[in-house]
């Protein structure tokens, strides 16, 4: 089987996490990666970084596939713009699933979004564009997950959760069944949000309070 090429943007260590996540899938060939231009021609576990942003277009069009593979934790701004610049060149960002994840066949995933190893989505969630789903994250039913969104590490959103585009959950953080968090919302690691969080903001601890 012809296997589709596959450019990763961004060389940090969220892009090794992804690499080893793309090659268990199997489904595309690594061509390169994009990165900072005092990076050219060094490799990230055995793939050479090819290009900067400004390549980008022309790299387009040679209907290659893309993965922005720049971590996110304080903020996703630079996932959001590489997104958009890239979705305005009609350029295609396939989805990414661990086989070492389980994703129900009643769940709904859009493009660009990346599931890790170990993490396990239920029936009926629904995540957003280019959202991380990172390792051992539970994702139970009916959870609804916005675009631009990362569920860190061995995060627990139980059933009918809802968590706005543009957020961040830290490792190991609980949401309460039924919880809704707005756009923009962060949640430090280990916390529990136990009830909605209505304003955009930084949360910490059990339960979740605002980090003022």
């Amino acid at each position: 089987m012809n296997k589709s090429e596959i450019i990763l943007i961004g060389g940090g260590g969220h892009c090794k996490s992804c690499i080893d996540v793309i090659e268990a899938e199997d489904k595309y060939v690594i061509k390169g990666i994009i990165d900072r231009t005092e990076n050219l021609g060094k490799k990230i576990l055995g793939h050479e970084i090819i290009g900067v942003d400004e390549d980008l277009k022309d790299l387009v069009s040679n209907n290659r596939y893309f993965l922005i593979t720049v971590g996110q934790i304080k903020s996703n701004e630079l996932r959001v713009k590489l997104f958009n610049y890239l979705k305005n060149l009609n350029a295609k960002m396939p989805i990414i699933i661990s086989p070492e994840a389980y994703v129900s066949k009643h769940a709904l995933i859009e493009d660009g979004t990346i599931i890790m190893h170990d993490a396990i989505i239920n029936s009926e969630a629904s995540i957003g564009t280019n959202s991380i789903i990172n390792s051992k994250s539970l994702i139970e039913h009916d959870v609804v997950i916005g675009s631009h969104t990362h569920i860190s590490t061995g995060a627990i959103l139980n059933g009918n959760v809802r968590v706005g585009n543009s957020c961040f959950i830290g490792s190991g953080t609980i949401l309460k069944n039924g919880v809704n968090l707005v756009d923009n919302v962060v949640l430090g690691s280990a916390s529990y949000a136990a009830k909605d969080i209505l304003e955009r903001g930084t949360y910490i601890g059990v339960p979740a309070k605002k980090n003022k």
